[in-house]
């Protein structure tokens, strides 16, 4: 196995470790569980893989402040996709209504951003 075939399992097996640990948390916990899922960790390995494999401080900065931008349209599904959970709506539906929100709210925020030239 070359070693950027190493280095990208590595980097999957690690990400996907923290995934499993979170999920397992929340099943036994599901405060603990969201505490770790709502910690950076994903945007921390991605700014620490993208550093290690460019150096370029530049860009890890874009990539932190464009992060910034697309966090914002994802809060309201962890509201709304509670409300129809608790209204009633099955799981999957609720699931796929907070994936429709936040992807308008995507449009809607790449949209804004670009009238005061913030480009993502």
């Amino acid at each position: 196995m070359s070693s950027s075939m190493l280095y990208l399992v590595i980097k999957a097996g690690l990400s996907g470790i923290i995934i499993a640990i979170a999920s397992e948390v929340a099943r036994r916990v599901p405060a603990l569980g969201a505490l770790i899922l709502s910690l950076p960790l994903v945007s921390i390995l991605a700014f620490i893989w993208l550093w290690q494999d460019s150096g370029n401080d530049e860009r890890v900065a874009a990539l932190a402040q464009s992060t910034f931008w697309y966090v914002l349209p994802t809060l309201p599904m962890f509201l709304v996709m509670p409300a129809l959970l608790r209204h009633g709506t099955g799981f999957w539906p609720a699931l796929a209504a907070g994936c429709a929100l936040t992807f308008v709210l995507y449009l809607v925020t790449v949209w804004a951003l670009g009238k005061f030239g913030v480009a993502l």
